[in-house]
C-alpha cells in the first residue's frame, strides 16, 4: 500500500496543488518522488504494482461505474449505445457475478504473467526489463516510444485477433480451438460493454489483451535491435504511461456508448460495436489502421472515413482557410503601416 500511494504518476496527476505550484516545482516534486520510489523498491515490484493499479483505476473502476449505470438506468443506456439493448450487460445476478469474477481472474492472471515473464527476462539479461533509474526520460523520447509502441500494438492485435482468435477454418487445430474459446466467452454477448474488456477465456485473453501491450515493449527494451529505434530501451515511466493510455482507450472503446468524446475515439468505439454485431467478421485492430490496409473493415466505416467525417463535422478545412486569410490580411496591414512610416 505504501508503494501504491507513493507512485509519482498518481501524485503528479491527482495532486490538488497543481493549480498553485509552478511547473518547475511540480517537476521537482515528481522527480523527488520517483527517485525515492526507485531507490526504495525493486524495479519488478514497481512495475507490477503500478501496472495493476493503472488497470484498476482506468478499467475496473470505470467499468463498474458503467455497469451500475447500465443496470440501474437501462432505458437511458440503450438510447446511447451503438447496439442498443444488445449492448446492455445481463441483469441476472448469477450471470453478472460470473462476468465480474472472470474479469477479476483475468486481471490477476495478467499481473501473474507479467511477473513471470519479467522475472525470467531479468534473470536471463541480468538487468530489469524496463529502464528503471532516477533519470527521467526526455519528452521527445517518450513521444517517440509511445508512437512506436502503439503502432506495434496495432499490428500485434490485428494479427492475433484475426488469425488466432477468429480463424475457424484454419488448417491448424490451435487457431480453431482458440477461436472456439474466444467465441464462447468474449462473443457470447451480442454487444460490448466495458466489463467485457477482461471477459474472455484466460488463454485468448492473454493473447488479445496482454501480449500486444507487453511483448513489444519488452522486445524493444532487451533485444539488440539493428537500429537505435528504442534509444537505449523503454523507460519504465514510458511503459506505465503506455499502459494507462491504452487502458483508457480500450475501456472507452468497449463501453459501446455513442457519446464517447474525441475526434477518433468515437470511430474506435463504433468499430468495436460493429465487430461484436457481425460476430467477429471484421474490425480486428484497435484503431482500424490495419483493417483499412487489409480490407477487413466492417460496419460501413473505416479509420480514413472517420477522419474525413470528423473533419467535415468540425469544418477543419474552412477554419484553416479562414485562419490563413486572417493571417495574410494581418500581414498586409502590417506591411502597409510600415511603408507609411517609412515615407
Amino acid at each position: 500500500m505504501d508503494l501504491l500511494m507513493s507512485l509519482p504518476i498518481a501524485s503528479y496527476f491527482f495532486s490538488s496543488s497543481l493549480t498553485s505550484w509552478s511547473t518547475s516545482l511540480n517537476l521537482l516534486f515528481f522527480y523527488m518522488t520517483w527517485s525515492t520510489l526507485v531507490l526504495s523498491h525493486s524495479p519488478l515490484k514497481i512495475e507490477l504494482i503500478a501496472t495493476t493499479a493503472l488497470r484498476i483505476v482506468f478499467w475496473l473502476v470505470p467499468s463498474l461505474f458503467f455497469l451500475l449505470v447500465d443496470t440501474l438506468l437501462p432505458s437511458l443506456s440503450e438510447s446511447i449505445k451503438h447496439n442498443g439493448p444488445r449492448s446492455l450487460p445481463p441483469r441476472d445476478p448469477v450471470a453478472l457475478s460470473r462476468l465480474v469474477g472472470l474479469a477479476l481472474l483475468n486481471l490477476a492472471l495478467s499481473t501473474a504473467a507479467e511477473a513471470g515473464l519479467s522475472s525470467l527476462i531479468a534473470l536471463a539479461t541480468k538487468r530489469p526489463v524496463f529502464h528503471t533509474a532516477t533519470t527521467l526520460p526526455l519528452p521527445w523520447q517518450i513521444a517517440k516510444h509511445l508512437v512506436l509502441l502503439f503502432l506495434l500494438r496495432e499490428v500485434f492485435t490485428y494479427l492475433i485477433h484475426r488469425h488466432l482468435l477468429h480463424n475457424p477454418s484454419s488448417p491448424s487445430p490451435l487457431p480453431r480451438r482458440l477461436t472456439a474459446l474466444h467465441a464462447s466467452h468474449a462473443h457470447s454477448h451480442p454487444g460490448p460493454h466495458a466489463l467485457l474488456h477482461n471477459v474472455d477465456h484466460p488463454l485468448p485473453f492473454l493473447l488479445h489483451r496482454f501480449v500486444p501491450l507487453y511483448l513489444p515493449a519488452a522486445a524493444l527494451s532487451v533485444l539488440p535491435l539493428p537500429f537505435a529505434v528504442a534509444g537505449g530501451g523503454i523507460h519504465l515511466l514510458t511503459y506505465l504511461l503506455f499502459i494507462a493510455l491504452a487502458t483508457v482507450e480500450s475501456t472507452l472503446a468497449m463501453s459501446g456508448y455513442t457519446v464517447v468524446p474525441g475526434i477518433l475515439m468515437g470511430g474506435v468505439t463504433r468499430r468495436t460495436a460493429a465487430h461484436y454485431a457481425c460476430r467477429g467478421r471484421g474490425n480486428y485492430g484497435c484503431w482500424g489502421v490495419m483493417d483499412w490496409a487489409c480490407g477487413t473493415s466492417v460496419g460501413g466505416s473505416d479509420v480514413v472515413g472517420d477522419v474525413k467525417r470528423e473533419a467535415d463535422k468540425h469544418r477543419l478545412g474552412e477554419k484553416s482557410e479562414g485562419a490563413m486569410r486572417d493571417g495574410m490580411e494581418g500581414l498586409r496591414r502590417s506591411m502597409r503601416v510600415r511603408s507609411k512610416r517609412a515615407e
